[in-house]
């Protein structure tokens, strides 16, 4: 009789670790890129002058965001605004679906949805001293932190990727969260952009 094995999730990212470590390392700590471990992200979509926000909210921990580009810390991980009526919700610690199914049927009644959107996207943690320089290269945005500081969000182009840009902490400390299906180019465009900022090898 066959053996009946476990499957695991793999994360797609996963081979690209060593280049990472080797990126800390070659830049002194200056610019580092970490793979996020997956937990779950859930879209959810409500009327933010409706009652299904206060329950939400009440779920959550943590207020929803709603002046645009903007996003709040919950336990685990972050709400980010998408749109008018539309939050990624994502949480480092549960389980994929779980926050699906505890968001669903509490917003429903009010017209709202949460669907699990886990398996979409990927993230990356961006951070050290050269890392707004890094995303310089492939991003259109004003990062300085006067006019992108901790706090704010927005889904913009890195290289040709899609991605959702989170601003976290103090200082240069970025969250990328990336569709899967662009996560292994824009690890290889972030090691490759950032050949211009390794140290020149010693002679």
């Amino acid at each position: 009789m066959a053996e009946l094995q476990t499957l695991r999730a793999s994360h797609p990212l996963v081979s690209y670790e060593p280049a990472f470590a080797a990126l800390g390392r070659d830049t002194g700590g200056d610019l580092t890129v970490e793979v996020e471990a997956t937990g779950s992200s859930t879209d959810l979509r409500l009327d933010p002058e409706g009652p299904a926000r206060g329950v939400a909210e009440a779920v959550l921990g943590a207020p929803l965001p709603v002046l645009p580009g903007t996003w709040t810390s919950t336990e685990d991980g972050e709400i980010a605004w998408l749109g008018p009526d539309e939050w990624l919700v994502t949480s480092r610690r549960a389980r994929p679906h779980a926050g699906e199914s505890t968001l669903r049927d509490l917003v429903a009644a009010d017209g709202g949805a949460a669907v699990d959107v886990t398996g979409q996207r990927v993230a990356l943690r961006l951070r050290g001293r050269l890392a707004r320089e890094l995303l310089a290269f492939g991003c259109a945005l004003d990062l300085h932190p006067r006019a992108f500081p901790a706090g704010r969000c927005a889904q913009t182009l890195l290289g040709q990727a899609h991605v959702l840009l989170v601003a976290l902490g103090h200082g240069d400390d970025y969250l990328i969260h990336v569709r899967c299906s662009f996560a292994g180019y824009l690890a290889d465009w972030l090691l490759d952009a950032a050949t211009e900022l390794r140290p020149a090898p010693a002679l």
